[in-house]
């Protein structure tokens, strides 16, 4: 595991040839660009186009915002036709947001009332979550807040719940898969990237002074790096409500701005943290499954992982992970995401994941994302 140390926490200065520097960078380098092309069967050319596509409509997302103003309704990448499609309340803003070179699309309510309603269905349904409901979130499209169940599970508890939270505004219930949503912290296995206790969970990103990960890996102490040696301390953490924690690197370790290959492929370099909108790939990287690849599905999402852990603002994905993935860093092109926070299935049957976005561990913590 000498290769994974210097891949996370390395004393070598990371250096670019010179005659690399005004060459464009490559969106996705070789251990990133195979799993995109394997989990999206996409070819290398059809990857690099999509990431292209994808980078410009989330770098173009702040300008359409702006332009649609009050009317601005949420907005979501279309893989079609490769841009970004804002959501518009009428058509006074409809023109200025297609100047930006953004597709419009008609949507019920604004994002702040939808916003209002998924914040008030939080509220009312409480800690008290029947264990079939997987989680809610808010939909653009719809203007309503869908409500998950898994599959087979609807019964008088979820109706009954259903009908508590629909006092909110809109509300529609969703049938989902069947297994229920859960965190990918796991037991103590050798040579892995940290340790809290007898728990196992994979590093975030790099930030000055430390790094960030799950809150639900630790609650607070020493924390060992894959040695066994001391690698820090926990400064701060949250769960349930968020999943987010930053640890405070020392004792002779620190970070730089990569995303792990674990020895396997290329890591990744972090250049900053520009938000992907829904319909974007995503790739995750972690200490059990390595690199997988999927789609962001939805955003402010609540996710129910049963005995009133509720997570509040979180970001689904269609990408799988595994037991010791928790933590680990999504990562769209070169741009930070979030970190891993939980999910149902496996990599090898497939299944789903939600990561606690990093812009907001960033901002609760007042940490700067540690960039190339």
């Amino acid at each position: 595991m000498k290769v994974l140390l210097t891949a996370v926490l390395t004393a070598a200065a990371l250096t670019v040839p010179a005659q690399a520097v005004a060459a464009p960078e490559p969106l996705a380098v070789a251990g990133q660009a195979a799993a995109m092309q394997r989990d999206f069967r996409l070819t290398e050319p059809q990857m690099q186009e999509r990431l292209a596509a994808e980078t410009a409509a989330a770098k173009l997302l702040p300008a359409a915002q702006k332009a649609a103003g009050a009317a601005f309704g949420g907005a979501w990448y279309d893989a079609a036709t490769r841009k970004l499609v804002v959501g518009v309340v009428g058509q006074q803003r409809a023109a200025a947001v297609r100047a930006t070179g953004a597709q419009v699309a008609a949507v019920p309510v604004p994002a702040k009332e939808l916003d209002r309603r998924k914040a008030a269905v939080d509220k009312l349904a409480g800690k008290a979550v029947p264990a079939a409901v997987s989680g809610w979130a808010a939909d653009p499209r719809t203007g309503s807040v869908v409500i998950n169940v898994q599959a087979g599970k609807r019964s008088a508890a979820v109706d009954a719940f259903v009908a508590r939270v629909a006092k909110a505004g809109a509300v529609t219930v969703k049938e989902v898969a069947a297994q229920a949503p859960r965190t990918y912290a796991a037991g103590t296995v050798g040579g892995d990237p940290y340790y809290v206790s007898n728990i196992r969970c994979s590093i975030g990103f790099s930030v000055h002074g430390g790094y960030v990960t799950a809150g639900h890996c630790g609650r607070g102490g020493i924390v060992r790096g894959w040695d066994g040696s001391n690698q820090g301390e926990f400064r701060g953490w949250s769960f349930p409500g968020n999943d987010y924690a930053w640890v405070a690197t020392g004792y002779g370790w620190w970070t730089v701005p990569v995303v792990l290959g674990w020895g396997q492929v290329s890591d990744r370099l972090v250049r900053g943290s520009w938000e992907a909108p829904i319909g974007s790939s995503v790739c995750r990287s972690g200490s059990t499954t390595h690199w997988h690849c999927g789609t962001i599905l939805a955003k402010n999402e609540t996710v129910n992982y049963g005995n009133g852990q509720l997570f509040y603002g979180a970001t689904k994905t269609s990408v799988c992970a595994e037991g010791g993935d928790s933590g680990g860093s999504f990562i769209t092109g070169d741009q930070a995401q979030g970190v891993t926070s939980g999910g149902w299935g496996n990599c090898s049957s497939g299944g789903e994941t939600w990561f606690q976005p990093v812009n907001e561990i960033l901002q609760a913590y007042g940490l700067t994302l540690h960039t190339a």
